[in-house]
């Protein structure tokens, strides 16, 4: 899906949409407050948020694995696997599957430590656990309670917030704000905090910003002329991104969330970057959908998560540590 543009402002839309969003919500809280969470194995680390879509979980969630590891831990990705059609527990092979199998984001985490897509969360950190993981940090699920959380971090995109504070489908929350913030540890803002989400967060959450800046080895095509496109809840962020590095953008195509591009597209895409004498680039979840032959082809601007205070995200990862020993039993 593409995020609608009525979701940033309460307008004659959202408002129209208000009956709707009030079904929404009486129905996921009463899913929320039918589940009984299972104790997992292993201590699970949960990296969601509270509206659908764009706010930067994945490359969150993939910041944390990385330093979890390189503290000696036996760190395994959990995820429900959105877009593909395996149900789990399935340990991921990024050599082998593709997204229509295991969804896009299961694909990026493989690449950095093993990964599990279950839709059953307690079923998957059981099979990460048996397979030798000692903590399990889970991309999306802070609405899922069908399983315990070691600890819980709610991300938030810094320019767009919230949008306008309403609940699907009259705008871009899962669940209200409050209940969302409730069962967070940690909220970590994305960018400059236009939207003063740090201003509202009560003071026992741990608050942090950073912002996804490009890999070194992206350097090179800084100044290029590019032809962009992608298939995220909000395209914009990555063409911003790209203007932030200095690249010409010579054409800029948004697609719906996780879309499956066909041939056509692409050729057609890259005929339009070659007229263009431009680089067709695009993020590194819409390059695990593309199909083998476009590959080579296209550019990927793969990003990292920068903390703004250094100090801070190591605090984080240390409070990480301490919360899932607990949960261990100390061990």
């Amino acid at each position: 899906m593409r995020t609608p543009d009525f979701w940033q402002r309460d307008g004659v839309a959202a408002r129209a949409l208000g009956p709707a969003s009030r079904i929404y919500g009486a129905v996921a809280a009463w899913r929320r407050g039918r589940a009984r969470a299972v104790s997992p194995p292993i201590p699970v680390v949960c990296v969601g948020n509270l509206i659908a879509g764009g706010a930067g979980k994945t490359p969150v969630a993939l910041a944390l694995g990385e330093r979890l590891a390189a503290r000696g831990h036996a760190v395994h990705f959990l995820s429900r696997g959105y877009g593909g059609r395996e149900r789990g527990p399935h340990r991921v092979d990024p050599e082998r599957h593709a997204a229509a199998e295991v969804g896009d984001e299961p694909l990026l985490l493989a690449r950095v430590a093993p990964t599990w897509v279950s839709t059953d969360r307690p079923a998957g950190a059981a099979a990460a656990a048996e397979a030798g993981a000692a903590v399990a940090v889970m991309d999306d699920g802070h609405q899922n309670g069908s399983i315990e959380k070691a600890y819980s971090i709610v991300v938030v995109d810094g320019a767009y917030g919230f949008g306008n504070g309403r609940l699907l489908p009259a705008g871009p929350l899962r669940e209200r704000i409050a209940d969302g913030i409730a069962r967070a540890d940690a909220a970590i803002v994305i960018g400059p905090d236009e939207a003063g989400i740090e201003r509202d967060l009560p003071d026992r959450i741990l608050s942090l910003r950073g912002s996804f800046v490009p890999r070194p080895d992206c350097a090179d095509i800084a100044g290029k002329r590019v032809a962009a496109f992608a298939g995220i809840a909000r395209p914009e962020k990555f063409f911003r991104t790209l203007s932030a590095l200095g690249c010409r953008i010579e054409a800029a195509r948004g697609y719906p969330d996780h879309h499956r591009f066909s041939e056509a597209e692409l050729s057609k895409l890259v005929r339009t970057a070659n007229a263009a004498d431009a680089i067709p680039v695009t993020t590194a979840k819409d390059a695990v959908r593309l199909p083998p032959a476009f590959r080579d082809a296209v550019r990927v601007l793969h990003v990292a998560l920068e903390w703004d205070d250094e100090a801070a995200g190591e605090a984080l990862v240390t409070e990480i540590e301490d919360r899932a020993r607990l949960a261990s039993g100390g061990r």
